[in-house]
């Protein structure tokens, strides 16, 4: 049977193919990548002790869309001026913060860190079709089979919860709004990859500044103006904003942009194992067998999906 074999729209110019070999620093981004994001979900849980779910959610996108604004004024970086990088970035924004945020936040009053983590490793499950349709990146036999095997491991994930979705047991529409953040982070990697040659440092800032439009008014008026909270909460908030969205924004783009989408999704092999590290050892969070499964079906099928770019890194 021959691979999949439907028209994709063009990659704009100035963009590399997607075949191109990814750098070694390209590796060592998603290294570092794997180990910020993998530690979120903890970091989020402790916010969440203080704070409710769109505080959260609003304060991340606020504080890096500052940072990241601030910075690019400070390395002189131009700000676009075509106006489709700015059409984009409102989809940009809602997908890759505004919405992602808020439902990682909420899911994760009802489960545990480590299945918000697990959850992001279903990403190349609808970044690969979408690729396929959408970008330069075609969708062989191969990478079709990793991500069937990877789909069985999301519901061997949900487990129970399934049956629970049609009923609206809270727990399971924690786990639908991960799985569901992970879908917005999947279609905002694709509006990534078709943006229009533009800096990084900005189009993040951008990105999150459209993000944080949307939600401060909503927190406002659901949540309320957010008083300091001493300690750990505090803390965790500020450290949400500035090191996992601003500083993890630039590196995400970058890899993008240089290496392509589907390459990106390769740190989702490292978020999983970081997220039930840091959620059993720090947290004292139970994790259940079917964490494990899931891990081992989801961990597979992404090895069968990127054997091209394993391969690579072997060589490296």
């Amino acid at each position: 049977m021959r691979s999949l074999q439907i028209t994709s729209l063009r990659t704009e110019p100035g963009q590399p193919p997607s075949g191109a070999e990814p750098t070694l620093a390209n590796w060592l981004s998603i290294a570092v990548l794997g180990v910020i994001w993998g530690g979120t979900f903890m970091v989020i849980e402790l916010a969440l002790t203080g704070y409710g779910p769109l505080t959260v959610a609003t304060a991340r996108t606020a504080l890096g869309a500052v940072a990241l604004t601030a910075l690019t004024l400070a390395l002189g970086r131009p700000f676009p001026r075509d106006m489709r990088v700015w059409m984009l970035g409102v989809p940009l924004g809602l997908l890759s913060s505004a919405a992602p945020f808020f439902l990682l936040s909420w899911g994760q009053q009802h489960v545990p860190s480590a299945f918000a983590g697990l959850s992001m490793a279903a990403l190349p499950l609808f970044v690969l079709p979408l690729a396929h349709v959408f970008s330069d990146e075609l969708l062989s036999l191969r990478k079709l089979l990793g991500v069937i095997l990877g789909f069985a491991g999301a519901l061997v994930l949900m487990g129970p919860g399934l049956s629970g979705l049609g009923r609206g047991a809270v727990e399971s529409l924690g786990q639908a709004a991960c799985l569901l953040a992970a879908v917005c982070y999947a279609v905002a990697s694709i509006l990534t990859r078709r943006c229009p040659p533009v800096d990084p440092v900005a189009l993040s800032a951008i990105s999150l500044g459209v993000g944080a439009v949307v939600l401060v008014p909503i927190m406002l008026a659901v949540e309320g103006v957010p008083v300091w909270q001493p300690g750990i909460a505090g803390w965790a908030i500020v450290g949400l904003g500035l090191i996992p969205t601003a500083m993890a924004a630039v590196l995400r783009v970058i890899v993008i942009r240089s290496a392509g989408s589907v390459f990106m999704t390769l740190v989702n092999y490292q978020v999983p194992l970081w997220s039930m590290l840091f959620g059993a050892l720090i947290l004292s969070e139970s994790l259940p067998w079917r964490f494990f499964a899931a891990l081992a079906l989801i961990l597979c099928g992404l090895a069968i999906s990127q054997w091209a770019s394993l391969r690579k890194f072997v060589k490296v």
